[in-house]
């Protein structure tokens, strides 16, 4: 209790109180005794200052008249505020100071029912008179007034919203330091489990705690996916490019070694590099076209594979195969050399396909019509063999199932590609020969007595000075050995002058005027171009002394001398 009544009292102000020193709330300092909040002065019981200050000429005005409001002023603190002197139903309570408003006044005097209707505020709508100030606090959207010392309070701290025991789950954003980049670490993890009442304890946080359980192995789930479909497809990216890398620039897969076993490869003519190395991976022989291409272009005799069928080992490296393929002797060819007769060739034929001897010829002879010969072939009833001249030169492939048959049509057929790509028709024209079947008969003599290209030619233009009809030096006779061992079928050079001479088959050219009835052995390329382009010089005879060089003359006495020398040579005078 204080001296002013049951009130509080007031409190010396702190001279750290920040309206400490303030000159009144109102923008002035009251006078003491004066109600600082409400603007009209109120005298308290026992202040000895009450009859010093000045009083309001309106105070008295203004003063409660009502019994019971003085009674009210009694049990109200000292610095309470103006109660309205019409108030008739506020009730004094006398254990809890009273403050209009939420405890302070707002400068407004609360309407109530008048004693009298017809009474009036005097001063009512006028402005704060003398000692009055004007209230700022009025308006709705102004800041509360100060309180005095000793009334302020503390602002009460908003209690926390209490959330439900049970909160609902809601998809949080993505957390996981795998997609934010943030390290999580093992803080978390041990923070929770440093405590295991936590896990037990029930409430909002023990649910929490569950929730991010979930979530964190919803998380770790979601991660092993992504690294698995990550992994995945940086694999797939690194098979792709790895493969491609090695099509455009890794070697070519190939085995190694020379192989084992063996295997029968037939290669077509006209076939190039790939086509080779894509026969040669079917039949088991490489491994990889691209190997065998490329050591084809290694290797500067690579490109020098000719038609034919090669005997070849199972995997075996491309370059193996290759150098297999450039040596004649791997092949599984039958290789029929120029200037070969035809009863030669014969024999060849049975012993590469292992028949008994005598077997092609029998073909041959009683199957000529059906092997393809072209049409200007000469049917003349003295012509030994229909097939001589028509065996041309070249490797041929055979395998275990080849026929003789098919190995004569084979050669009967490149025969006819070959001659169809010479003029043999205006060279007979040009000679005054019968026929492209002479020329081929002129081309197997020629064949038959040169050994060089130029031998050939200049074989050529003998023959052909030979056969002209003013010819008095020979009267058109060849006298060429080669036909006469051709009817014999022997390669002689010592013959005697009394047999060559005495016989008379159509095929001895000492005999007989002219050609013989057909060609004596199958003539090769260079024969053939020769018979077509032969020299101009005049040459007229021709004779070898060793059987390697041959020796040509124009005139009868030169040629006379060269067979003196050659007789004497070979003992036959």
């Amino acid at each position: 209790m204080t001296e002013y009544g049951r009130g509080p009292g007031s409190e010396p102000w702190h001279p750290e109180d920040p309206l400490y020193g303030d000159q009144g709330w109102g923008g002035q300092q009251s006078a003491h005794g004066q109600n600082q909040y409400g603007g009209q002065q109120q005298p308290y019981p026992q202040d000895p200052y009450a009859q010093q200050q000045p009083q309001d000429p309106y105070a008295q005005q203004q003063q409660p008249q009502d019994s019971y409001a003085q009674q009210h002023y009694q049990q109200q603190p000292a610095y309470g505020a103006p109660q309205d002197p019409y108030a008739q139903q506020q009730q004094p309570q006398p254990q809890q100071p009273q403050y209009d408003n939420g405890g302070w006044d707002t400068g407004q005097q609360p309407a109530a029912a008048p004693y009298d209707a017809q009474q009036a505020d005097p001063y009512g709508g006028r402005q704060a008179g003398y000692g009055e100030a004007p209230d700022y606090y009025s308006t709705p959207e102004a800041y509360p007034p100060p309180q005095p010392p000793g009334r302020r309070e503390a602002v009460a701290e908003q209690a926390p919203t209490q959330s439900p025991d049970w909160v609902p789950e809601v998809q949080p954003e993505e957390t996981h330091p795998f997609f934010t980049g943030a390290d999580e670490g093992d803080d978390n993890d041990g923070e929770h489990d440093d405590d295991p009442r936590e896990s037990r304890r029930g409430g909002r946080g023990g649910n929490e705690r569950r929730g991010k359980g979930k979530k964190k192995n919803r998380s770790g789930v979601a991660c092993l996916v992504v690294a698995v479909v990550l992994v995945g497809g940086l694999g797939t990216v690194a098979y792709v490019g790895y493969s491609y890398w090695q099509d455009k620039f890794g070697a070519a897969p190939d085995y190694t070694g020379t192989g084992t076993g063996e295997v029968e490869v037939e290669i077509e003519k006209g076939a190039f590099g790939s086509d080779i190395g894509n026969i040669l991976k079917q039949k088991g022989v490489i491994k990889s076209v691209d190997a065998f291409v490329a050591a084809q272009n290694e290797n500067p005799k690579g490109k020098s594979i000719q038609a034919g069928v090669y005997l070849l080992h199972e995997k075996m490296s491309a370059a193996e195969a290759l150098k297999m393929m450039i040596d004649p002797k791997s092949q599984n060819l039958l290789v029929i050399p120029e200037g070969y007769r035809n009863v030669t060739i014969y024999g060849m034929v049975d012993k590469k396909l292992g028949l008994k001897k005598g077997t092609t010829k029998g073909i041959a002879t009683s199957k000529a019509s059906d092997l393809g010969l072209p049409d200007w072939a000469s049917s003349n009833k003295d012509i030994k063999d229909p097939l001589e001249g028509f065996l041309y030169p070249a490797a041929y492939p055979v395998t275990k199932e080849t026929k003789p048959e098919a190995i004569l049509k084979k050669m009967v057929s490149r025969a006819n590609e070959e001659y169809d790509k010479l003029d043999l028709e205006g060279t007979a024209k040009k000679y005054k020969l019968d026929g492209p079947w002479q020329v081929l008969t002129v081309a197997s003599l020629v064949q038959a007595e040169g050994l060089t290209h130029d031998d050939f030619r200049k074989m050529a233009e003998v023959a052909y000075n030979r056969l002209k009809p003013n010819n008095t030096v020979t009267n058109r006779k060849l006298q060429f050995d080669s036909s006469f061992n051709y009817l014999k079928n022997q390669s002689k050079i010592k013959i005697g002058s009394s047999e060559i001479l005495s016989n008379p088959d159509p095929y001895n050219t000492y005999y007989h005027e002219g050609l013989p009835p057909g060609p004596i052995s199958n003539p090769g390329d260079e024969a053939l171009r020769a018979t077509l382009n032969p020299t101009d010089d005049g040459w007229m005879f021709f004779i070898s002394l060793d059987g390697k060089k041959t020796e040509f003359t124009k005139t009868a006495a030169d040629h006379e001398k060269l067979n003196k020398k050659f007789r004497k040579q070979h003992g036959l005078d």
